[in-house]
């Protein structure tokens, strides 16, 4: 059988349910035909089973036709696609907007206008830096230099100042320690730091932080007299320290390598 010899496969059902009721009366007319010979000339026994043969070998070809008849074959005709003005209308898509990142340089003066090119100079040599990060680092690390300083505790200062500031620290510590005095101060508050002055040469990225803050600074004897200093008046101090790092390295903390009054 050629493709396509259906046509289209609902239509040409009815007019094949046509074909088959002729095509079963044919059958029928022939079998009543044969029978009533049969009854006439053999008897009855004989003519009854002939006509259930008959009747076997008429149902066998009324499946048949009709499995070809109703049946779909693969081969009807795809329904034609809807008119232009019948589809739905396709939704364009939305423009997305291009927005520029946020800066990540917080907008609360911790920044010096005069050392913005210079951050943005280390931001650009390492991605992962971050403005408002470096200054709660800053003030950590300014409170806990200040009392490992006041306590002579020179193993703490090992790992967060460099050589040089470490040096001086030490001096001055062991100088103390021969006056027999003793440091009892008391960091009250961090009223200021903000970011003075940055520069990157190579790797290496240098940071300098103002502090402004209130210390109550005491100086005792060995007996613990009371030689400089007082705790119940604060003194404000003006600090700028520097700190370093090298860049993109497995240590990520910035150490102390410069001190001086504002």
């Amino acid at each position: 059988m050629r493709a396509g010899a259906f046509g289209n496969w609902s239509p040409r059902v009815a007019g094949g349910s046509r074909q088959f009721n002729g095509a079963l009366l044919r059958i029928f007319e022939t079998i009543a035909a044969k029978a009533y010979v049969r009854v006439k000339g053999f008897g009855g026994m004989v003519s009854t089973f002939y006509i259930v043969l008959f009747a076997m070998v008429a149902a066998f070809l009324a499946l048949r036709l009709y499995s070809v008849l109703g049946k779909r074959t693969g081969h009807e005709q795809q329904p034609l696609p809807k008119a232009a003005e019948e589809r739905p209308p396709v939704q364009p898509m939305p423009r997305t907007i291009d927005v520029p990142a946020e800066p990540r340089e917080p907008q609360n003066g911790a920044v010096d206008p005069a050392a913005r090119s210079g951050v943005a100079a280390v931001i650009n040599a390492d991605s992962n830096f971050d403005v408002a990060q470096f200054i709660d680092g800053a003030k950590s690390a300014y409170e806990m230099i200040l009392k490992a300083f006041w306590s002579g505790d020179e193993e703490t200062l090992k790992w967060l100042v460099e050589d040089d500031v470490r040096e001086g620290f030490s001096a001055a510590i062991a100088e103390r320690k021969e006056a027999g005095h003793t440091l009892d101060n008391r960091l009250i508050s961090i009223e200021t730091a903000k970011i003075v002055d940055a520069s990157v040469e190579g790797r290496n990225a240098r940071i300098a932080v103002r502090f402004d803050a209130d210390i109550a600074a005491v100086t005792r004897d060995a007996d613990g007299n009371v030689v400089a200093g007082s705790m119940s008046d604060a003194v404000e101090t003006h600090d700028i320290w520097t700190f370093a790092r090298t860049l993109r390295s497995d240590d990520p903390n910035w150490k102390l390598a410069e001190t001086d009054e504002a």
